[in-house]
């Protein structure tokens, strides 16, 4: 059995002693750049890997962050684990996913996270209004994705409100009169805003907004609540892509054109959108950028440092559904 490549080991092939190993490890700025990357190329060479544990007891961290999420099922919150994964290996920290669908269960995934001792947390989407009212444990550094503005918390948040003013305007710019609204669940932040867009594009209009149609972010449940009024609707927002895509089969059930005679917009920009029938027009949140600032706002807080509100604009992606 091989034994575990040490710090030593790497100090006799980099040519410095163990406790510049250390420092590297360890991110010191004691170290100037020309010896640092001499000691990573010797870390690589002799494929090096750091004991968590043993930092750990050295530190008081353990380089690893957590993920509280109500579930994994929608499009976007696995392209926001995706991206949350990616940027948070970049910064040398592993990713611990828990799952919660209510406040006993976002509340226990508070212990769960403090009791292995990890350095923070980043609550996502649906579980941030679940987590709104709890108790946060003390030394757990905690940043939100799409919540309202709260003290205890970074948040870090796509601005869904003017993306959906985005699409409901261009609708609107249609001549088809007002613009039915497909939402998503109550309780989302993000499902919230974008209605709350919807809405005040139509007051800007001096048009009335019909009632909103309510989904819960499944094409599924986007199918099931159009399909009733497909004959009806001549344009509408779909608070995501997946909703939209539901709606468009409605549509077609019912000999409805798209877009001659029912323009249709979604939200996110999945990666399937362009394959849509028609190809779909969609708002894009950038997912890579959003999780991108939520690591780094964790890293920041875990760090000691402040870390700043960060509010991303999404944007119109043209094509032919509208």
């Amino acid at each position: 059995m091989t034994r575990r490549v040490s710090m030593a080991d790497v100090a006799a092939v980099a040519g410095v002693s163990a406790q510049t190993v250390s420092r590297v490890v360890n991110d010191s700025p004691r170290v100037d750049p020309a010896t640092r990357a001499n000691v990573e190329a010797a870390m690589s060479q002799l494929g090096y890997r750091m004991h968590r544990a043993a930092r750990a007891l050295r530190t008081g961290r353990t380089d690893t962050i957590g993920l509280i999420v109500a579930n994994l099922s929608s499009v976007g919150n696995s392209r926001m684990l995706q991206a949350l994964a990616d940027h948070a290996a970049e910064r040398g920290f592993a990713l611990t996913v828990v799952t919660a669908s209510g406040r006993e269960a976002v509340a226990d995934a508070f212990a769960r996270l403090s009791d292995q001792g990890i350095d923070g947390a980043v609550i996502l989407n649906e579980a941030t209004a679940l987590a709104r009212g709890l108790d946060v444990p003390p030394g757990l550094a905690l940043v939100v994705v799409d919540s309202p503005a709260d003290d205890r918390f970074a948040v870090v948040q796509t601005d869904h409100a003017a993306g959906a003013r985005a699409a409901t305007e261009h609708l609107l710019s249609l001549g088809r009169g007002s613009v039915h609204h497909l939402g998503g669940p109550v309780g989302s932040f993000a499902a919230a805003e974008r209605e709350r867009g919807w809405r005040d594009a139509h007051e800007a209009a001096g048009i009335a907004a019909p009632e909103p149609i309510r989904g819960d972010w499944t094409s599924a449940s986007g199918h099931a609540v159009i399909a009733p009024l497909a004959g009806e609707v001549t344009a509408l927002f779909a608070a995501n892509d997946q909703m939209a895509l539901g709606a468009l089969r409605a549509f077609a059930e019912a000999g409805r054109t798209v877009p001659d005679d029912v323009a249709v917009i979604g939200f996110d920009d999945v990666e399937d959108a362009a394959e849509y029938s028609p190809p779909l027009t969609t708002v894009k949140q950038d997912f890579d950028e959003l999780g991108a600032a939520a690591v780094a706002s964790l890293v920041t807080l875990i760090g000691r440092g402040e870390a700043a509100p960060v509010v991303l604009t999404p944007h119109l992606v043209p094509r032919a559904s509208a």
